[in-house]
């Protein structure tokens, strides 16, 4: 869509925040929050091996898009001195009642990644920056990317997950057969393959050292959305080792480590 300020993507999450509906209770409720927490990484376990959130203990860690606080109760709990961003007032104001619920104290801050240097400079020394599912929705990537990099350090390392371009879902999107979000009207949704993600980081001064694909939604809509469980046949019937093939060739979560050039 041409055209789109960052205040439609606002808007957009702000009416329902990213994983708003993993669980059915009272949102705010610690009750709530934990079954947030299991069905996130049920559905995307490889998250867990992306953050490698023990990694961070002692280190301070910004993440950029925190949405409603799931993986950052992660980096906070496994020690990390953590800062969070989130452009969606929102998905902050949910992310503050879940730091409540678990009686956790950070630092979060409502920012755009496009003005990121406004709010945030160089002397905070940030070990890891890490942004999962955010960067495809902001209007101007390369210079969110910029931004970034004027935050870091030498040292730091940053690690995002943003859309694949060549990937199971986005075939599906192009059929006609799925849309890139749960709800839909999504204002931005980019997807990148491996060689323009490579550019736009060395465009912006950083240098990719790892990129990888993972994550294929194999479960039937109508049972996931009442929290069951069961797995499209063509998957179910699936081996684990064509399965595991797949989500590395047509996975749809790009997922990018860089330094700084």
């Amino acid at each position: 869509m041409e055209n789109v300020g960052i205040q439609q993507v606002r808007d957009y999450w702000d009416k329902r925040p990213c994983n708003i509906r993993h669980s059915a209770l009272e949102v705010g409720s610690k009750s709530y929050f934990d079954e947030v927490d299991a069905r996130r990484y049920f559905v995307e376990p490889h998250i867990l091996d992306f953050a490698d959130f023990s990694r961070w203990r002692g280190k301070k860690v910004l993440e950029i898009g925190c949405g409603i606080g799931t993986d950052m109760v992660r980096f906070i709990r496994n020690g990390a001195n953590y800062v969070g961003t989130e452009l969606s007032t929102e998905s902050l104001e949910v992310a503050k009642l879940r730091l409540a619920a678990y009686d956790l104290k950070a630092e979060l801050q409502e920012a755009d990644v496009e003005n990121l240097s406004g709010v945030f400079q160089s002397h905070h020394n940030f070990d890891l920056i890490y942004s999962f599912g955010v960067l495809h929705h902001t209007p101007d990537i390369l210079r969110a990317l910029g931004e970034i990099r004027k935050v870091a350090r030498d040292t730091t390392e940053f690690r995002f997950m943003v859309y694949a371009k060549h990937s199971w879902k986005a075939a599906m999107i192009s059929a006609g057969l799925d849309q890139p979000e749960a709800q839909f009207g999504c204002p931005i949704a980019n997807s990148y393959s491996r060689a323009e993600i490579e550019w736009l980081l060395e465009e912006s001064g950083w240098k990719a050292t790892s990129i990888r694909q993972d994550h294929i939604f194999v479960w039937k809509v109508e049972d996931y959305l009442r929290y069951e469980y069961v797995a499209q046949p063509w998957f179910a019937a699936m081996p684990e080792s064509i399965l595991r093939a797949l989500k590395d060739e047509l996975g749809w979560h790009l997922l990018v480590t860089a330094r700084t050039a």
